[in-house]
């Protein structure tokens, strides 16, 4: 003889009805890390940028500005025209800097098709482009500004890859003596001439 089963006696047990779903865990949000003056100038070192430019500004004004003119220089063009325009351009280009980056304005990476931002600085691209700029300042003086900046033109140009021998030259004492011209004759802004002083 069979033992009835228990569990028969108290009839069909009621299926677990589905339970009251529980919030899941999800990634709690990481707290800011506070902010410190240091990470506050890192965030906004395009400042130093606009840091720059207004010192170059101020002295290009306050050269300007303290420039003596001859009776005979003055007009609507003179000396210090160019001086001025460039000056109050570097104050107003400070000033929009300087808001762009405090309104949140941050560059971008600089980035190109012929350009491999992985590749290390061509030290050796920069250090002869700083002797040819150190050699203009140290022969403007005995060879003047067309023969120095023709130098300093043609050094670039082959310093940055340019190997067009014949051509180079050439370009490079014809962009130092319309140069030479230009503020020496029409700007009334004297350059040290040199040999040529007499020819010019």
């Amino acid at each position: 003889m069979t033992t009835p089963d228990p569990s028969a006696a108290n009839g069909p047990t009621a299926p677990n009805g589905p339970t009251a779903p529980t919030a899941p865990n999800g990634p709690t949000a990481p707290e800011a890390p506070p902010t410190t003056p240091s990470s506050w100038l890192r965030e906004h070192s395009e400042l130093g940028v606009s840091l720059l430019l207004f010192a170059l500004g101020a002295l290009v004004l306050t050269d300007t500005l303290g420039m003596t003119v001859a009776a005979g220089q003055r007009g609507p063009v003179g000396p210090r025209t160019v001086p001025l325009v460039v000056g109050a351009g570097l104050l107003v280009v400070t000033v929009l800097l300087a808001l762009d980056v405090l309104r949140g304005g941050r560059g971008e990476a600089e980035g190109g098709e012929d350009i491999d931002l992985s590749e290390p600085t061509d030290r050796r691209t920069v250090l002869l482009l700083a002797g040819v700029f150190l050699g203009f300042a140290v022969l403007i003086g005995p060879l003047g500004f067309p023969v120095a900046g023709a130098l300093l033109f043609w050094g670039a140009a082959a310093t940055l890859g340019s190997r067009h021998h014949t051509r180079d030259p050439l370009i490079a004492a014809g962009l130092s003596l319309l140069t030479y011209l230009v503020f020496n004759n029409a700007l009334g802004v004297p350059l040290p001439g040199g040999p040529l002083m007499g020819v010019l």
